[in-house]
């Protein structure tokens, strides 16, 4: 890709980059969010058309008009947001638009099938081709994008934050299964913001920093240190800092609540004003499914809730809304936002009382607390006018969280709060997490990303099967004890999870 350009509405989003790969080579594209790494890999994926620039492959030009067009040069993108049909069924969703015809000119469902079956045992993936896709984790439909990859037998696969859901042994799974494309001669493009894994498997990493390239590094130069530094400017530091505020022990009480998940399993905690409590477990442990029914999102949820010295109904979201209590959901795009409204419009949607006078909304209002947000967030967008659709996904999520953090929470619970994230964004939204704890407020953290548990929570609640196996307070948080409690493992050093 010779000297890339691309504008949006308000913003230049790629100002003449220029990207190459070898063949066979795995290829590490970093930087914050918003820089345009996957503007870029949109161009090369058929997705959107540069403003200028050229695209060559194997050393001569080519157009590349459209994503089937990709296809055909060989060119597969495994987006971060996943572009899966729920009522279709593993098999179908891999072979979408592709499907093989029998003899009748009919589809032909067995072929599907079959060719469809080693591809998820060369993942590690042990579901049935026949499953329908709302019955697997978004982990799980992950990696079916990844087999719908495979299928394609493509010489460069484009993989966008493709471990941002995945446990830990899926992860290993994943980059096991690029190290071996590259034995093969496929050429990977790979999207994260895990500097860890980008360490594991690139050959070279090559940074971009709003819209221009910024650097790269070769093999024996990429080191996490090395790789802020160009994706930042600055030093990032991301040990774990205690709350210096008073807390207020059992604050936040849960008792008797269930999942449609799990209906013959409770899960009970007490949480503290003042703490952030992590939530750790494997994926289909059931830490997403139990905060939604807290929530009242789960008709099957009957939590008894207590805020203080207060029990709490709650038995829809407005119900939870009204008492304080917040969840930033996993699904920024599909459950925490209106991707065709604003920023403005977006961050003041469930508290527009607030804006307005006789029913009327003041913009005036409104407009003051968005530029708030954005400007505590840190939000990169032309303002608060800007639709959100056509921002990136980590300044998406930065919308998310403003939307209730200008609501004054007193209970938050975050699900997977930096998923496909950048490491200067992280940081800043870990102090926010500690600001807002330090102020009072109870944090709930779910996160698959271990380092992110073990560095940010003020004790981890890990789930299993449904159930909280133990809760470990601060001196015994470490990944040995976290992963033991995760697969069922009696420990010690857990605590209950409800003091007695």
């Amino acid at each position: 890709m010779r000297g890339i350009s691309k504008r949006f509405p308000g913003v230049i989003a790629l100002d003449n980059v220029s990207l190459d790969v070898g063949r066979g080579e795995v290829l590490a594209l970093c930087g914050e969010n918003g820089a345009g790494k996957s503007t870029l890999m949109k161009i090369l994926g058929g997705v959107y058309q540069p403003d200028g620039g050229e695209l060559l492959l194997e050393g001569q030009p080519v157009k590349i008009h459209n994503v089937t067009d990709a296809m055909k040069s060989g060119v597969a993108f495994i987006h971060q947001e996943l572009n899966v049909l729920d009522n279709l069924d593993v098999a179908a969703n891999v072979f979408l638009g592709r499907e093989p015809k029998n003899a009748f000119g009919l589809i032909d469902n067995r072929k599907i099938h079959a060719d469809t079956a080693p591809l998820l045992q060369r993942l590690g993936l042990e579901v049935s081709s026949r499953t329908r896709l709302d019955r697997l984790s978004i982990a799980h439909q992950q990696m079916v994008e990844i087999a719908k990859a495979l299928s394609l037998h493509s010489r460069l696969i484009i993989m966008d934050e493709p471990t941002s859901s995945l446990t830990l042994t899926e992860t290993d799974c994943l980059l096991d299964l690029v190290v071996s494309l590259r034995r093969q001669g496929v050429s990977v493009v790979y999207i994260s913001h895990r500097l860890g894994e980008v360490n594991r498997i690139a050959d070279r990493v090559v940074v971009l920093r709003d819209g221009k390239n910024a650097g790269e590094l070769s093999r024996s130069e990429i080191t996490h240190d090395r790789i802020v530094n160009l994706m930042v400017g600055r030093e990032i530091k991301s040990s774990y800092t205690g709350s210096t505020a008073a807390k207020t022990p059992g604050f936040f009480k849960v008792r008797n609540a269930r999942s449609s998940r799990y209906p013959a399993s409770t899960v009970e905690f007490d949480a503290s004003r003042g703490e952030i409590l992590g939530f750790a477990g494997l994926v289909g442990a059931g830490r997403s499914e139990i905060v939604k029914a807290i929530v009242g999102l789960d008709a099957a949820g009957g939590a008894e809730v207590s805020i203080g010295e207060d029990r709490v109904a709650i038995h829809s979201p407005a119900d939870a809304i009204r008492h304080g209590i917040y969840l930033v959901p996993e699904d920024r795009r599909g459950e925490g936002l209106v991707t065709g409204m604003t920023v403005r419009e977006n961050t003041t949607l469930p508290s527009l009382k607030k804006y307005s006078t006789l029913h009327l909304i003041r913009r005036d209002r409104e407009r003051k607390v968005t530029d708030e947000q954005i400007a505590s967030l840190k939000i990169k967008t032309p303002g608060g006018e800007a639709l959100v659709v056509n921002l990136s996904g980590g300044n998406q999520q930065k919308v998310v969280l403003g939307k209730w953090l200008s609501m004054a929470p007193k209970v938050m619970i975050l699900d997977e709060p930096t998923r496909g994230i950048d490491v200067g964004a992280k940081a800043e939204i870990y102090r926010l997490m500690r600001e807002l704890a330090d102020r009072g407020g109870v944090i709930l953290m779910i996160s698959s990303d271990m380092e992110e548990v073990l560095n940010v929570s003020d004790r981890v609640a890990v789930m299993h099967e449904g159930k909280i196996s133990g809760i470990l307070e601060r001196p015994d948080c470490n990944e040995e004890n976290v992963m033991n409690l995760a697969v069922g493992k009696t420990l010690a050093a857990a605590k209950p999870a409800v003091k007695v």
